[in-house]
């Protein structure tokens, strides 16, 4: 399901609180979203939790503002203010150096963020005052566009590859205008295919009778429309689903989205060299008759 996460909640706070409405065995979120950022949370629920990486690797969306002449030891409005300068920009500045930051590009992960170093996440090192080097990371900004400038708030819209960090972006930004900047408000739009105005907020959740939220679930099969489908008879379906390949011919070698009799969705398969179409995700048998088994 497609959750509106607000602002003041941990991703996790969120899931969890989906996952008793929905009385789920098992659930899952793609992609963190930090207390300070509200908006598009993916949240799988029971056997979908198979196919949450491909979320988690899917381009995302934001909606952000900069405050420029501001910096912070967060890069965000969490943090302790390092400096204070003043602000002597325009629009066309802001432009030109936006243009900079489209495109392929190396990023270093910020030290308040949950990677981990030999086990322990960065931010809670940087808590104890600690820095350590990081790697940078290849990433992509498809598309970054200002919204509008006022004074000192400069409003984007961000297209990004999966491990984009936007605070970083939000800093950097800051230093190539040279008065340096922190991210103040942070919304995500889109994860792969699904979009904002998709979503439901929790408190919008809470007041659903059953039917009425499970009204708001979404097939799993949605996450995986980059893929090609392939449709099998009884007898094939039956062996697919015991983990058995199968023979479609004409297929090339590749990962399909598999379906059954009636439009079942069975899960993901793959071709193999043999030539043969065997499962790489499978959904429980009866998973289409239960939303949260």
């Amino acid at each position: 399901m497609l959750l509106d996460k607000p602002v003041g909640i941990t991703s996790n706070h969120a899931l969890q609180a989906a996952k008793l409405l929905y009385r789920a065995e098992k659930a899952g979120h793609a992609g963190t979203l930090d207390p300070l950022a509200s908006g598009l949370l993916p949240v799988l629920l029971g056997d979908a939790t198979k196919f949450s990486g491909y979320l988690l690797e899917a381009p995302k969306g934001y909606a952000a503002e900069i405050r420029l002449g501001t910096t912070t030891n967060t890069a965000d409005a969490e943090g302790e203010v390092l400096e204070r300068r003043p602000v002597d920009v325009s629009v066309a500045d802001i432009l030109a150096v936006l243009q900079r930051f489209r495109g392929v590009q190396e990023q270093v992960p910020p030290m308040h963020s949950a990677l981990k170093r030999e086990g322990t996440p960065l931010y809670v090192l940087a808590r104890r005052g600690e820095s350590v080097e990081r790697a940078p990371r290849t990433i992509e900004i498809f598309g970054l566009d200002l919204l509008g400038f006022n004074e000192d708030r400069a409003a984007v819209t961000v297209q990004c590859s999966k491990g984009t960090y936007v605070r970083t972006l939000a800093e950097d930004i800051g230093k190539a205008l040279g008065c340096g900047a922190h991210l103040s408000a942070l919304r995500r739009t889109a994860t792969g295919p699904f979009r904002i105005a998709q979503a439901v907020t929790l408190d919008e959740l809470t007041f659903m009778s059953e039917a009425e939220r499970d009204a708001c679930l979404v097939p799993p099969d949605e996450i995986l429309g980059q893929f090609p489908t392939v449709r099998l008879d009884s007898g094939a379906e039956s062996r697919f689903r015991h983990g058995q390949a199968v023979v479609v011919p004409g297929l090339q070698i590749a990962t399909f989205r598999v379906y059954g009799t009636h439009e079942r969705f069975l899960g993901l398969g793959i071709v193999t060299e043999a030539g043969g179409l065997a499962p790489k995700r499978l959904l429980a048998e009866g998973h289409n008759d239960s939303p949260t088994g």
